[in-house]
């Protein structure tokens, strides 16, 4: 357990329990509005821009987050344009993310070599920009929750109903897709960009099973992905094992715990 005590996993630590808290929030609002692949579609994009600060000799972070809002807000403007197919958006967008980032991936050489900690995730390798943006993101997506919180609720649970009520709807969307943008550029160095839809969608899946009520699943997202970065990372130190995949590997352990725990209550009752 000598690990517990190194720098690299203190600081893997501290970013884990604040992705532990954001990612399965703004999950939840995605989940229940029944967007949750827009977390793979950002994250994709969010690749493409690693991969051009890689090229350019750009913060890669900082590229994938402003090519993530960029596409948060192309994903807005489909959604518009597609009212009856709204999930059309995520498909184009996903597969121009895709598109993009093969061609930049191909522009240099060993450049493969250079992202796989973003595809696949190294949170070991954290360093102090890297928490100073989870901080930051974590810090915004915060007060936004906690000073419009009743905006969201409605507006996750009614749209028409919020519009209908003067909510500046089109603001919130964005507003929304923005955080959701943020949260995806931080989280893809902890879990990679392949394995951080888990992170938004697992935890709130977990809720629609057990939880009662909106503050029960705002309680439920938090305690699940802290539980499941937490004991992730400990596994994964103590059996040099992959800390991305094994905290995915977790969260879905409790999913099928959960669902199994109603299956027999419902056989029992």
């Amino acid at each position: 357990m000598e690990i517990v005590t190194s720098e690299f996993f203190q600081r893997a630590l501290v970013g884990g329990l604040l992705i532990g808290v954001t990612a399965p929030l703004m999950g939840l609002f995605l989940v229940l509005r029944r967007l949750s692949m827009i977390g793979d579609t950002l994250s994709h994009v969010s690749i493409a821009g690693v991969a051009l600060g890689f090229l350019i000799g750009v913060y890669p972070i900082a590229v994938g987050l402003l090519f993530a809002i960029a596409a948060s807000f192309a994903i807005e403007k489909l959604r518009k344009a597609y009212k009856t197919y709204a999930e059309l958006s995520i498909a184009i967008i996903m597969s121009g993310g895709v598109a993009l980032a093969s061609l930049l991936f191909t522009m240099g050489r060993n450049f493969n070599m250079n992202v796989n900690s973003y595809l696949f995730g190294s949170i070991y390798t954290l360093n102090n920009t890297d928490l100073y943006v989870i901080g930051g993101v974590t810090a915004a997506v915060l007060i936004v929750i906690r000073t419009q919180v009743k905006e969201l609720f409605l507006l996750t649970f009614d749209e028409d109903a919020a519009a209908v009520s003067g909510l500046p709807v089109k603001f919130y969307n964005v507003m929304i897709s923005v955080l959701t943008a943020l949260v995806i550029s931080a989280s893809i160095k902890i879990v990679g960009a392949l394995l951080v839809s888990a992170l938004l969608t697992i935890p709130a899946a977990c809720s629609l099973i057990v939880a009662r009520s909106f503050r029960q699943s705002v309680m439920t997202v938090v305690v699940v992905g802290e539980l499941a970065v937490v004991s992730g990372l400990l596994i994964a130190g103590v059996w040099n094992l992959a800390p991305g995949g094994t905290i995915v590997l977790l969260l879905i352990a409790v999913l099928l715990m959960l669902l199994l725990i109603r299956r027999g209550v419902r056989v029992g009752s």
